[in-house]
């Protein structure tokens, strides 16, 4: 099949939500998926900040930049990810909710070598 649509990624790419608003980060050309790698966590069951920090680990070692965004108008502005606010308020069925909040989040994928993004706008 064709697949003249995909781009090649790079080591310093972002592996990041699929959010799509204007970053103020430059490193767009990484993997995404829908909440980043709260996606990852949630796919396997990862609700505690060690956790997160190992699979934050994980994807640096596949040659991506862990990361999580959030934006100019929430508040706090990690929250700014739809994803993590759904998973966090027990939104996803079937899916236990994170023992960490937005900022724990955001402070943990820093601290474990990834970057912080706020996005501009509005979904």
């Amino acid at each position: 099949a064709d697949v003249s649509a995909l781009i090649p990624t790079s080591s310093d790419g972002l592996m990041k939500c699929v959010d799509g608003r204007p970053s103020d980060h430059s490193a767009m050309d990484g993997p995404k998926a829908l909440g980043g790698v709260y996606s990852i966590a949630t796919n396997r069951g990862v609700t505690d900040i060690e956790g997160l920090k190992k699979i934050c680990e994980e994807v640096k070692k596949c040659g991506s930049v862990p990361s999580c965004h959030g934006d100019e108008h929430a508040h706090p502005a990690p929250m700014g990810c739809g994803f993590f606010k759904l998973w966090s308020q027990s939104k996803l069925e079937g899916i236990p909710a994170p023992k960490f909040d937005s900022e724990e989040g955001k402070a943990a994928i820093m601290e474990a070598g990834g970057v912080y993004e706020c996005l501009a706008g509005s979904h």
